[in-house]
């Protein structure tokens, strides 16, 4: 509340923020009260995470930078070093500042990891981060690529599973399309960013073979009784394609080469949450 209190003086605000701190979570029907910090899975928790952890952005932009970038998000972070005792370092001087905060880092969360030659990977932010080499166009160089982590293709997987299940049998495959589609456009928008060509591929292949095989449990009938669906159909049904629409920002690819360099420095990471 201090830290809030240095932006906003408006008392019912204040109030109204404290109130929500103290609100507690529920729980399969119960109220579980919050002793500390912020309810988890609250919409306003990122925004708190935010502001509590600003203090670390700016320890770190005046006595930390030297070692790397620190790149964070609410209470998730990734901090960038070019050798390994750089890393060591980080995570040290970031514990220092937890425990001024009254924070630690979560345990199965914060680990040390070696990017170079694409030794290691990490997820941030429901991405799989690793280091790979361009066949293409540098073979004997390793670039950073991002693509989507295996729980967040899961979680994905199984929500296709719950919409076209045998429960949504008595529904007509326009329906089943309809609620399908914005489902795949928010996934592939969140991640079309990275070099997900092979995930999208993959998660198109398994959408059309969901849909056909909800076709069969619908007839009742073997697949050599009823035609299935082909892509061109569900296509113009309106099903949404992933693979596709990978795309990188105008100014990422202006500075390609550059960046690639950097990047090729970056070869020790320290992964971290709270």
């Amino acid at each position: 509340m201090e830290l809030l209190r240095e932006r906003i003086s408006d008392r019912r605000v204040l109030k109204l923020i404290g109130q929500w701190l103290e609100a507690g979570v529920m729980e399969d029907g119960t109220v579980r009260e919050t002793l500390a910090g912020t309810p988890q899975g609250g919409v306003i928790s990122p925004l708190l995470a935010n502001i509590y952890l600003n203090k670390l952005d700016r320890i770190w932009a005046s006595r930390c930078s030297e070692l790397g970038v620190l790149v964070r998000y609410a209470d998730d972070f990734v901090a960038m070093c070019r050798t390994e005792s750089q890393a060591k370092e980080a995570l040290r001087r970031i514990g220092l500042v937890m425990n001024r905060l009254g924070l630690t880092l979560h345990p199965a969360k914060t680990r040390l990891v070696n990017l170079s030659r694409g030794k290691e990977s990490f997820v941030f932010l429901g991405c799989t981060i690793r280091k790979k080499r361009s066949i293409q166009r540098a073979p004997s160089k390793h670039y950073m690529q991002r693509w989507p982590s295996p729980k967040a293709t899961k979680k994905l997987r199984d929500r296709v599973r719950e919409l076209t299940s045998k429960r949504q049998s008595g529904k007509d495959v326009k329906q089943i399309i309809a609620e399908l589609t914005p489902v795949l456009r928010g996934w592939g928008n969140y991640f079309r960013t990275g070099n997900a060509d092979r995930e999208f591929n993959k998660m198109d292949g398994f959408v059309f073979r969901s849909l056909r095989r909800w076709q069969y449990r619908r007839g009742g009938q073997r697949a050599t009784k009823r035609p299935p669906f082909t892509g061109d159909q569900l296509g113009g049904m309106g099903l949404h394609k992933l693979m596709g629409t990978v795309k990188y920002p105008a100014q990422a690819t202006a500075r390609r080469s550059s960046v690639s360099r950097v990047r090729e420095n970056r070869t020790h990471g320290l992964k971290g949450g709270v």
